[in-house]
């Protein structure tokens, strides 16, 4: 009897305890030690586009203390700014933050703790800023070279871009584990911020549909407005069946992309006004002629709206493919059919009549046509 009256004891207490927690509110306080005269601490919270504004201020004590305490509808992302130094960090009612940071040195250290988001959301860019710095070594090393050359030789760039380009390959896979680790956190939305959202796309897709169900999440607006994006790129992500489209050649004659089926065709989008567009075309031809013979073709559609100036681009890069638009910029039918943006821009088209790939240049769709075509 006396030990459940001991054990019936502690769980009142444990109960009142829990009661009396504050769930309509969170607080934010810690300490920031500071060389230089910082007065003022100011709490930023993201908007339903992920912009963050300012919604409250606080004074610093004299011993660095600050304090906040707001209340949020939903889990939401916050910045602590001190000076010139953000921190980044997710709160919701309940939560009992303590930051405590030292602005004296070069890196700006912190610690956080009394959010689980938030702790991730630190070692997220903790790991972040090491990938930066292995990268920064490496641009480092490559204008030193090229200072000493006098020039930016292609030697050089054939040397170093490659391991940028490495480094920042193993850094997406890192953040794409981290999102996987932490899909049903803030946390991994966060992440997911830091990817090439051209280039992961489908995997930026998949993660949507994964936490289209997690209420939590849900409620917070941008989290939202990112998953109704995802689901209106879905129909034209890869894998998806490519919507056909007619649309009039550069010759008068009639164009449809349905003439290709059963070939691989790149659908690209291009201007003669657009710099990187015609900086990329010595590569599409270079892997046009290579492929053509196995069965690679090109479907180029132009922006422009000046057919005279758009036949001199082709004829000056020497465009051996179709060449096709309606001259009316980003309101043509082949642009709002695949929801064009921005130039340059394509899609690869598989003999089935599905993407295949999406929006890549350079190396990579030399690589892409490598591994795909035979």
């Amino acid at each position: 009897m006396k030990n459940k009256a001991i054990l019936s004891g502690m769980f009142l207490l444990s109960a009142f305890l829990f009661s009396c927690k504050d769930n309509t509110t969170f607080t934010i306080s810690g300490t920031i030690k500071s060389s230089s005269a910082v007065k003022k601490v100011y709490l930023l919270q993201a908007d339903s586009v992920a912009q963050f504004k300012v919604i409250d201020s606080v004074s610093l004590m004299r011993d660095g203390s600050f304090e906040f305490k707001r209340n949020s509808a939903y889990a939401n992302l916050y910045k602590l700014k001190a000076d010139t130094t953000e921190f980044d960090m997710a709160a919701q009612n309940g939560d009992i933050i303590e930051l405590n940071a030292d602005l004296t040195g070069r890196r700006h250290t912190y610690t956080i703790s009394g959010s689980d988001a938030s702790e991730k959301i630190k070692a997220f860019d903790d790991f972040s800023q090491a990938y930066a710095d292995r990268n920064n070594k490496v641009v480092a090393e490559f204008n030193a070279k090229s200072q000493q050359a006098g020039q930016q030789p292609d030697s050089l760039l054939k040397i170093y871009m490659p391991v940028f380009q490495k480094n920042l390959a193993v850094y997406s896979d890192a953040v794409l584990k981290f999102i996987d680790d932490n899909k049903n956190s803030l946390a991994g939305f966060y992440a997911s911020s830091a990817l090439d959202a051209v280039k992961y796309e489908s995997q930026l897709i998949a993660y949507a549909d994964g936490i289209k169900d997690n209420n939590n999440l849900n409620k917070n607006p941008t989290v939202r407005n990112f998953i109704r994006a995802m689901d209106k790129a879905k129909p034209l992500s890869i894998g998806h069946k490519a919507p056909d489209l007619t649309i009039s050649g550069i010759d008068g004659n009639t164009v449809k992309l349905s003439d290709y089926k059963g070939k691989f065709v790149m659908v690209d989008f291009w201007a003669s006004w657009c710099v990187p567009c015609r900086q990329e075309n010595p590569n599409v031809l270079k892997q046009y002629n290579t492929f053509h013979s196995k069965g690679f073709n090109v479907l180029g559609v132009s922006l422009d709206k000046d057919k005279a100036a758009w036949q001199k681009a082709v004829n000056d890069d020497k465009l051996a493919w179709t060449q096709a638009s309606d001259l009316k910029s980003f309101e043509g039918t082949a642009e709002q059919l695949y929801h064009i943006e921005a130039i340059p821009s394509n899609y690869i088209i598989d003999p089935q009549g599905n993407i295949a790939a999406k929006n890549i240049r350079g190396a990579d769709l030399e690589a892409f046509l490598n591994k795909t075509i035979h």
